[in-house]
């Protein structure tokens, strides 16, 4: 019989390979903009991002940790939190390589479902938190239409402002370009307090177990371990997505890439803090999801035509998005079941 703590070993093990598939693809999500634009270079942007998402993991990590860790299953066993980990880590390692920004919300999300439902069919009827799942798959739906309503809003009003003092003889442009820092700042801090969890949270459980520690202590370790994660992966092939998202789907200029920018962070930011408020949990939703519907949202704004959208490249990404829930479910699923985990 293998200890607990062999697979706790094993599974932090696979999720610092979580981690590195979050900082590879997920990068882009809060750098994009700013790179798209022409403002920094992609190893200046992901730096940045580096830095600010490991503070939004370890300030307020925890709150989709819990999510992720009790939430969408009340408790996930070791051997299970490890396949799983397994089963979305490969997922996202292969739609990075083909450069296409999938949501690690969904694989994991997808892969922790595959646990509850091998829990089901051998009669453990409770396993799944129902309401939890019903609400993280709505915010799945209502994020990407707050994010594209948001710079959609932004986007007009940031461009008034702009005119407004362009025509007193301001230098719009500088400003533009000093405000795309904070701006990047706050969204990759935004991102590191959703998406750490998708990294770590499975092993809540068993850690605290094994270590004996409260929930939250074990939290903030298992933030600190996924956030050095997420830097090696967007130090590595962070440029993968980055390209496809800031300069594929629609050109970039300074107004719309920082009315994408605040959009992105305000909505993965408020889906974060205010479900925790409300109901408990923080609502895993996907980043990429808001990230680049951001981007559409701008493009359309932008251009007032739909046809400035490159929706072939936007086509890719979505059936990417509909197809990462069952596959990831599925083959954890599978495994699940026939290793009894």
């Amino acid at each position: 019989m293998v200890s607990e703590s062999i697979y706790l070993v094993f599974g932090l093990a696979a999720a610092m390979y979580i981690a590195w598939n979050l900082g590879a693809n997920d990068a882009a999500n809060p750098t994009n903009m700013a790179v798209g634009s022409g403002v920094l270079t992609i190893r200046r942007a992901v730096l940045l991002f580096s830095l600010f998402a490991a503070v939004g993991a370890l300030v307020q990590g925890y709150m989709v940790i819990k999510t992720i860790g009790k939430g969408v299953v009340r408790d996930i066993p070791p051997l299970g939190a490890l396949i799983s980990s397994v089963v979305a880590g490969l997922w996202v390692t292969f739609c990075t390589y083909k450069g296409i920004p999938v949501s690690t919300t969904h694989s994991t999300v997808g892969a922790v479902l595959g646990i509850g439902l091998a829990s089901l069919y051998r009669g453990f009827k409770a396993s799944i938190n129902w309401g939890v799942v019903y609400k993280v798959v709505l915010s799945w739906i209502t994020s990407p239409l707050a994010a594209m309503t948001l710079s959609i809003i932004l986007y007009y009003s940031i461009y008034r402002i702009t005119m407004h003092y362009a025509r007193r003889g301001a230098d719009v442009e500088k400003w533009l370009r000093i405000l795309f820092i904070p701006a990047l700042a706050f969204s990759a801090y935004a991102y590191g307090s959703n998406d750490v969890g998708n990294a770590t949270g499975v092993y809540l459980t068993i850690a605290s177990r094994v270590t004996g520690m409260p929930d939250r202590t074990t939290m903030f370790f298992l933030a600190l371990l996924g956030s050095i994660g997420i830097t090696i992966g967007a130090l590595t092939w962070g440029y993968r997505v980055i390209a496809t998202v800031g300069f594929r789907i629609t050109r970039l200029d300074y107004v719309s890439g920082i009315s994408a920018e605040l959009a992105n962070a305000l909505c993965v930011w408020l889906f974060t803090t205010v479900p925790m408020k409300l109901f408990g949990y923080g609502m895993p939703i996907s980043t990429t999801h808001a990230s680049v519907s951001s981007v559409i949202g701008v493009g359309i704004a932008k251009h007032r035509r739909l046809s400035d959208v490159n929706w072939k490249t936007v086509a890719i990404i979505i059936l990417s998005w509909v197809i990462t829930v069952p596959v990831t479910a599925g083959i954890t699923f599978v495994i699940c079941t026939l290793t009894g985990a």
